[in-house]
Formats: C-alpha cells, structure tokens, sequence
C-alpha cells in the first residue's frame, strides 16, 4: 500500500471533515470498521463498505473531472478498493460487469412483472444493488428486472466518471 493510502487510513475522520457539506452527508466511511482477523469480510462488513462507497459516489457524481474537492473522495474511493481487494478472497464468481449480467436471470412474476432473484446476484454485486436500490419498490419474490437493468447502465456510468476524475487528477498532479 502507498504512503498516501495508509496516510489517507489513518486521517479519514479529517478526511470526511475536510469534504464539501453535500458530499459530507453522504460519506460517512468513517462508519465501518473491516475485521482483518477474518479472512474475508463479513456480510455486516460488505454492506458498510459496499454503503460508504455508493454514498461516496453520489457526492462524486455532482463534481466535475478536475474539481479539487474530488480529490478527497477519490482517496476514499481508492480506500474502499483497496479494502475489497485485500479482505475478500479469490473466487471464480464472476466480477466483469458483463459476466455479472449474464449471471442472473430474468423470470416473468405471475403478476406479469419481469424480475430477478437477489440470491443469483454475486457477491460483492448484490450488496452494491442493494445498497442502490434502498427505497425502492419491488415485489416480495424480487427486485425488478428493470432496476436491476438501470443500476448495471448507471453503474458503468458511474465508474467512467470516476474514470475522468482519475485521469483529470493524474493530469494535474
């Protein structure tokens, strides 16, 4: 891990203070604590991790590339990968977001509504779902297919944009 990094571990409650008020609202990674006695994450861990990274996002989505006060939620977000890679162990389930859309399966509901079954979703995928999808409707057999469908498309929008705050930072440094 780069100095920065583990700098970044220990000052992240300066970190969150030092964000805008909007993105302070939503990153609160301060919340979480991963166990690394364990040898891979508990599903308590994953979902704070999986809800500080989607809050993280969210307050990253209202910057453009380049905007200073990305650059603290890029740390975090750098933080947040670093401790999925080394708390979560080698698995042959499918991590490509195209794999991951592939893996699941559609069923048409008696009702007539397309949906999916949340236990077809793979780890860490169906935390990232449904820490998204926090208030949203559903029936009791699933989500919606059609939501499942708009967080994949809003996903990989997301993780371009990141991408452009990445490149734009390099380019700055």
């Amino acid at each position: 891990m780069s100095a920065q990094r583990a700098e970044t571990r220990r000052s992240r409650g300066s970190v969150l203070a030092s964000l805008p008020p909007q993105a302070a609202r939503h990153s609160t990674t301060a919340r979480y604590q991963i166990n690394k006695d364990a040898a891979e994450m508990t599903h308590d861990e994953l979902r704070q991790l999986e809800g500080a990274r989607r809050r993280t996002l969210w307050a990253l989505a209202s910057l453009r590339p380049g905007d200073p006060t990305a650059s603290d939620l890029l740390a975090i977000l750098d933080d947040l990968d670093d401790q999925e890679r080394n708390d979560t162990p080698c698995s042959d389930k499918p991590r490509d977001l195209i794999e991951v859309r592939n893996s699941v399966s559609v069923r048409r509901h008696n009702s007539g509504i397309d949906v999916i079954l949340e236990r077809d979703i793979p780890q860490p995928w169906r935390e990232r779902f449904l820490q998204a999808s926090i208030g949203s409707t559903r029936i009791p057999d699933g989500p919606y297919a059609s939501d499942w469908d708009k967080f994949l498309t809003e996903w990989k929008r997301e993780m371009q944009h990141l991408q452009n705050h990445r490149i734009a930072k390099a380019a700055n440094s």
